[in-house]
Formats: C-alpha cells, sequence, structure tokens
C-alpha cells in the first residue's frame, strides 16, 4: 500500500473546517432547491448507476401554498441523520465479525459520500451497506450483496445499484487502526482501549480534517490518561526527533486537543429528535403516512388469513369427542380378542 503522505487520501480527503461546512452547505441547499422544484428529494438509482429525481409532484389545489410542502432538514439535524446511521455501520460490522479496518474504511467511504449528497437525496441505509459491501471488497474480505442485504433483511439491489455511484471518490484509505499499530510497540496495555478511543473518533468528522497518525496519537493520548502508562509528552518528542518533524511538541498537542474537541462536542440525537426528523425525511422523499398506512394494513390482512387457516385445519371439540371414544372402543375389541376363552367345565 502506498504511503499515507504521498496518497490521494492526504491531498484529496483531508479538509479544513470551514471547508467542510461549505461541503455539507452545499449538499443541503441542493437537496432544498430539488424539494422546491420537484416537491420530493429522494432519488432514484438505477442498475447503471444512473441518477435521477423524482417526478415533479402538482398540487391541484395550489402550487402557491407553501404550508403544504414538506419542510427540508436543516444542517444540523443532517448531521444527526448521519451520527444515527454511522453508528448502525458499526453495528452491523460487529455483528458480522468484521475487522476494525473494514469497519473503518466503510465509516470513511460513508463519510465523503455525504460530503457530496444530503440524506435528503439518497437514504442512508442503502449508501451504508453499499459503503460495508465496497469495504469487504477493498480488503479482500469479501462478502457477498446477497448475504449482506440478508442480514439486515434488505435488498441486495440497492445495495449493487448505489456501488456504481458511492464510489466516486479513491477507494484505499487511511484509518487511524494501523497507525497505532505504528506505535503499540512502546504502549501494549493501552492497546485496546486505544482502539476504543480511535472507534469514538471515527463517529466524529475528525477523520475529514486530521491525518490518521494525528488520531491515532489522540487516541493513545487518552488512553495513556486511564492507564498512566508512561510520559506522554516525552513520547511525542521522542516521534518528532526520529522524525525529524518541522513540528514542535506543543503544535503537536494543540492538534491532539482540537481531535478530542471533536469527540466532547459529539452528540448522539435523542428520540424524540430522531422520530421528528425521520418524519421530516420520508416528507422529502415524497413518503407519506398514508403509505405506511397502507404497508400495515396489508401486513394485517396477512396475519388474519394466516389465523383464518389456522383455524380450519384445527379440529372442533365434538370432533376430537368422537375420535377418542373410537380409539378407546378399538382398544377394548383388541384387549377381548388377546384374552384367553375358559375352558369347558
Amino acid at each position: 500500500m502506498a504511503d499515507f503522505q504521498t496518497s490521494t487520501h492526504r491531498a484529496k480527503w483531508i479538509f479544513t473546517p470551514q471547508e467542510l461546512v461549505g461541503k455539507y452547505k452545499a449538499a443541503n441547499e441542493r437537496a432544498m432547491q430539488a424539494l422546491e422544484k420537484y416537491g420530493a428529494t429522494l432519488m432514484e438509482v438505477d442498475a447503471d448507476g444512473s441518477l435521477s429525481y423524482p417526478e415533479p409532484q402538482i398540487n391541484t389545489k395550489d402550487t402557491a401554498d407553501k404550508h403544504s410542502r414538506p419542510k427540508p432538514l436543516n444542517i444540523e439535524e443532517e448531521q444527526y441523520m448521519r451520527v444515527f446511521y454511522e453508528n448502525k455501520l458499526q453495528e452491523v460490522c460487529n455483528n458480522f465479525q468484521f475487522p476494525h479496518k473494514i469497519q473503518a474504511t466503510a465509516l470513511l467511504y460513508f463519510k465523503r459520500f455525504f460530503l457530496q449528497w444530503s440524506v435528503m437525496e439518497h437514504h442512508p441505509k442503502n449508501v451504508m451497506l453499499t459503503c460495508i459491501y465496497a469495504a469487504c471488497k477493498i480488503e479482500e474480505n469479501h462478502v457477498s450483496a446477497e448475504e449482506l442485504g440478508k442480514g439486515i433483511s434488505q435488498d441486495h439491489q440497492l445495495i449493487l445499484n448505489y456501488e456504481m455511484i458511492s464510489l466516486e471518490f479513491d477507494l484505499i484509505v487511511y484509518a487511524p487502526y494501523r497507525s497505532i499499530e505504528g506505535f503499540v510497540n512502546d504502549m501494549e496495555a493501552l492497546h485496546e482501549t486505544a482502539k476504543m478511543e480511535v472507534d469514538k473518533i471515527m463517529l466524529t468528522d475528525a477523520p475529514l480534517l486530521f491525518p490518521p497518525g494525528q488520531l491515532a496519537l489522540a487516541a493513545l493520548r487518552r488512553s495513556n490518561e486511564v492507564h498512566r502508562v508512561f510520559d506522554f509528552e516525552r513520547y511525542l518528542r521522542s516521534i518528532l526527533s526520529r522524525q525529524s518533524s518541522a513540528h514542535s511538541v506543543s503544535e503537536l498537542i494543540e492538534e491532539l486537543n482540537a481531535i478530542y474537541s471533536w469527540v466532547s462536542r459529539y452528540n448522539f440525537p435523542s428520540e424524540k429528535d430522531l422520530k421528528h426528523i425521520n418524519r421530516k425525511l420520508k416528507s422529502c422523499w415524497g413518503l407519506n403516512s398514508h403509505d405506511e398506512s397502507k404497508k400495515r394494513e396489508k401486513k394485517s390482512k396477512h396475519k388474519s388469513k394466516k389465523s383464518s387457516s389456522e383455524t380450519q385445519n384445527t379440529p372442533s371439540l365434538a370432533e376430537s369427542y368422537v375420535l377418542s371414544c373410537l380409539i378407546e372402543l378399538f382398544i377394548w375389541v383388541w384387549l377381548l380378542l388377546l384374552l384367553p376363552l375358559p375352558l369347558p367345565l
């Protein structure tokens, strides 16, 4: 694998905070414009990867009635949805017992995708599964789309469709997990704790702002604060001296502090917030409560039909009584045939 310093990861996928905000804002504004124009935002993805917005919806009552239009998600609400599905991505990878490298690669793919698109334009669940599928392929731990889709009851064709558009970015990514291995010889006791800290960091925007080596050092520093194994500042000096780095220890510590400020500000949405945002998101996608009611009604009819079928196949109480009497009569006749007849006197 190429060195990080000469990689596309470093050249194209490490941003300033201002650049990151700009990308999220641009995707959000584009989705709002689509909502204004089409009345819905969820894009169709064909098998060849081609994209199309929904057909414009005609309001027969009053096209100018703004109160009837769905309200778009704001940038913060979009962030909450990304946070929710990034956690789900980790859960899926853990359930499939994938290595940390696959999980980290999938997370970076997911983050990169939603730098270019809004969650109002593409369902995060479909993107999440495609990112896991692509990460398994690039890390040579192949799992079929059918197996992955079956694992969480999702149509695998959606995974394959999204694969065509989700990888418009570079496939080779560098995760902090690999960088940890370069430092861990000096701090064996910190290994597992540091990986758990990286798990936290990977859920923030920090991987889009800092190189993986700094993310790894931030995790190790936090782990060392718990275990108190050695003088971490002295260790940083030794790293900088070995690498002949132009950075000072104070500058590096400032970067590590900045990374953990993202962890401290990390905010998982409440159930109430998620329900509210999800309703708005379905409205943006062109889905409404009537569609959900039809699905529930269909399920209810299926259950009723099944229950009726089971009832018809179950014998009634009278039938059961007659059957038991016949069995008892048969047993008595059988016993009489087996008993020896009395001899005449």
